[in-house]
């Protein structure tokens, strides 16, 4: 993930960490759905302690920008990337379907692009 803390700014390192993440939502990059990094790992990678990740991930869940599931993870919700609830939903289902018919998550979004070049 695309994040650079300036130990230097007099914005607090959680609040890079937060504002960051919304940016890379609101533009496209995390889409919704997106699992970002648990809060130890993106912790590690950027050299911060655990609680100052943390904090931030509370933060966004708190505006709705993210949704922590338990052990699937944290992930960007349609919120933060201004995507509709209903093409959420459409996704979701279209998903829950080619699971049960057994297509492959790669052969399902091959179809999915070529139906939307048509």
């Amino acid at each position: 993930m695309d994040i650079h803390i300036d130990p230097d700014s007099p914005t607090p390192p959680y609040d890079q960490v937060r504002r960051r993440i919304a940016e890379l939502a609101a533009d496209g990059t995390l889409p919704a759905g997106t699992k970002i990094p648990p809060v130890r790992a993106l912790a590690t990678d950027l050299g911060l302690a655990a609680n100052t990740v943390a904090r931030a991930y509370r933060e966004l869940e708190a505006a709705g920008l993210v949704e922590t599931r338990g052990r699937a993870g944290t992930v960007i919700t349609a919120r933060a990337t201004g995507t509709s609830v209903q093409a959420q939903l459409a996704a979701a289902a279209y998903a829950d379907r080619t699971r049960a018919l057994g297509i492959p998550p790669e052969t399902a979004l091959a179809l999915v692009k070529a139906a939307l070049q048509d």
